[in-house]
C-alpha cells in the first residue's frame, strides 16, 4: 500500500472508531465538557498541541477538535498488539523519542497535505498531574516546516482515568481549546523555543481553570 493512500483509509477507520466508541464514551461515561470549539479552523494545516496525562488523550483530543488528528506516538506502543491496532485506527504513526526522527516529520507533513491536523503532546510524554513542565521544540519545528498555526488544547482530569490494575474509571473530563497561535517564521532555535514556551503557558493556564 502506498504511503499517499494510507491516510484516506485511516480517515474512514478514524470516523468509524470515533462515532462508535470514542464520542459515546467521552460524553456518557466521562461526562466530558468541551469549551472553545469555535477556535478550531475547519480546514487548512493545523498543529494541535496539548498536555498529556493518559493513554486515552489522543482520541479524546481528536474527538473534541472535530477534525481528524494524526498523532505521533512513541514507537514502543506499536509493539503492543491490541494498543497498536487501536492507535493505528486513529491515525497514529511511530516516532523515536529522544532523537531527530526525520521519518516522523515526513509522515506528519504528509498527513497535513492530506487534510488532517497533526497532534503533538508538548512534553513528549505523560505527566502525573497533566501540567507541562518541560516542553519540547518538536511541534514548533513541524509547524515552521508546514507553515501551520498551533491549536492549544488542555485536558483536565484524564490522569485519573486509569489506576494500577483497574478498568477505565468514569471520571469527569474537561477539555479547553485555546485560540490559534501563529507558526514560527523560521526554524531558528531561539524562535522555536519562544513559541514552544508560549504554547506551554497557554495550555497550563487553560488547565488551571479546572472543571
Amino acid at each position: 500500500m502506498s504511503r499517499t493512500r494510507e491516510p484516506l483509509i485511516s480517515l474512514a477507520l478514524y470516523h468509524a472508531f470515533k462515532w462508535s466508541i470514542v464520542s459515546p464514551m467521552l460524553h456518557a461515561y466521562f461526562r466530558g465538557r468541551i469549551y472553545g470549539v469555535e477556535n478550531v479552523p475547519k480546514s487548512g494545516p493545523l498543529v494541535v498541541v496539548s498536555n498529556h496525562a493518559s493513554y486515552f488523550d489522543p482520541p479524546i483530543v481528536s474527538n473534541c477538535v472535530r477534525r481528524p488528528v494524526a498523532y505521533m506516538a512513541k514507537e514502543e506502543l506499536f509493539q503492543v498488539p491490541v494498543l497498536a491496532q487501536a492507535i493505528k485506527l486513529y491515525g497514529a504513526y511511530p516516532v523515536s523519542r529522544g532523537s531527530a526522527d526525520r521519518n516522523s516529520i515526513r509522515s506528519a507533513l504528509e498527513y497535513l497535505d492530506n487534510g488532517w491536523a497533526v497532534g503533538v503532546f508538548l512534553q513528549g510524554t505523560r505527566t502525573p498531574d497533566g501540567k507541562i513542565t518541560d516542553p519540547k521544540r518538536g511541534a514548533a519545528l513541524l509547524a515552521a516546516k508546514a507553515k501551520a498555526p498551533f491549536l492549544p488544547v488542555s485536558l483536565w482530569g484524564s490522569e485519573k482515568i486509569l489506576q494500577t490494575g483497574s478498568i477505565p474509571r468514569p471520571v469527569p473530563l474537561t477539555i479547553r481549546i485555546g485560540k490559534l497561535i501563529d507558526a514560527p517564521s523560521s526554524t531558528n532555535k531561539e524562535e522555536l523555543q519562544a513559541v514552544t514556551d508560549q504554547c506551554a503557558t497557554v495550555i497550563n493556564q487553560l488547565h488551571d481553570l479546572g472543571r
